[in-house]
């Protein structure tokens, strides 16, 4: 894959283009682990929110499709990119949050993925590491560890959620690096990853999963679907492969490196988890290591 090594440095337009869609996918990151989380404390079964992400996620696909065609992808690359960001990553999520807290699931998945998609886009991207980047993975790691010292405790059997969110931060990393070594255009990914996974996984939930749909209020229906469909699938979807094209995946995952420390303070007064003197210190370090990561030399 070393090819995609050669790719020409964006121009400052499209730099800043990049930095706010990374930006912009931060702030949807974070709702998704604050609703993936609620939804744990609601009557749906994993399987229940993933279906409600599906079904959402088809009907924007539709949409698009009526206005822009269908995706100009292989099947076999789509199926790919679906397996990491369509099946991995959500899946991985929902149930690794029957097991631990938000700032679980942020640490492991979005804190580590800046490491995992750097570490990947080294070894098949031929992506250079620079001092400043180290130095930035390093500022973050420390910011890691304090919200993981803060947050680990106190949480019996929350291993097993870690061991599902380490696999959901493989599968996006793995998405990641595929999308731009592919350079999949933002709108065909989108569009491929909004509509074909309900095509695969609605029937098997319908006679096969576990479901207590029936048991959910219809205000928990509308807003899971309206978040893990629309905003996590198209919204997060969209901007998080247009900065990846535009910026690069270590670059970009670097700024979402930032997640856990949003996702962390919403979670103390939304969810009540709340943060000791530790966890704040790794808010502020996370926050100043993708600053680094992101800034000019």
């Amino acid at each position: 894959m070393s090819d995609a090594a050669n790719l020409p440095p964006p121009n400052p337009r499209e730099r800043l283009t990049g930095l706010l869609c990374a930006l912009g996918v931060t702030l949807c990151w974070a709702g998704f682990s604050l609703a993936s989380r609620l939804s744990a404390k609601q009557p749906f079964t994993p399987w229940d929110v993933a279906a409600l992400r599906y079904s959402g996620g088809l009907v924007v696909g539709l949409l698009l499709v009526s206005a822009f065609g269908w995706p100009r992808l292989s099947f076999r690359r789509a199926l790919a990119l679906m397996a990491g960001a369509a099946f991995g990553f959500p899946l991985a999520s929902y149930l690794g949050f029957r097991f631990a807290p938000t700032s679980h699931g942020v640490v492991i998945m979005t804190g580590s993925l800046p490491f995992v998609t750097t570490a990947l886009a080294t070894l098949f991207l031929g992506e250079r590491w620079d001092r400043q980047k180290l130095l930035s993975l390093a500022v973050v790691a420390g910011g890691m560890g304090l919200l993981a010292v803060d947050t680990f405790g106190g949480y019996p059997g929350a291993w097993r959620g870690d061991l599902l969110f380490i696999l959901g931060c493989l599968s996006w990393a793995g998405f990641t690096i595929l999308l731009r070594y592919w350079q999949v255009p933002a709108m065909t990914a989108t569009t491929a990853l909004a509509i074909y996974p309900a095509f695969l996984y609605l029937p098997v939930w319908w006679l096969f999963l576990p479901s207590q749909m029936a048991q959910a209020p219809a205000g928990a229906i509308a807003f899971q679907a309206l978040y893990h469909g629309i905003i996590a699938v198209a919204v997060a979807g969209f901007l998080f492969a247009r900065a990846v094209t535009a910026i690069g995946p270590a670059r970009t995952t670097t700024v979402t490196a930032i997640t856990p420390a949003l996702a962390a303070l919403l979670a103390w007064p939304l969810l009540g988890e709340p943060l000791g003197w530790a966890g704040l210190a790794g808010v502020a370090l996370v926050s100043a290591g993708m600053v680094l990561g992101v800034a000019r030399r």
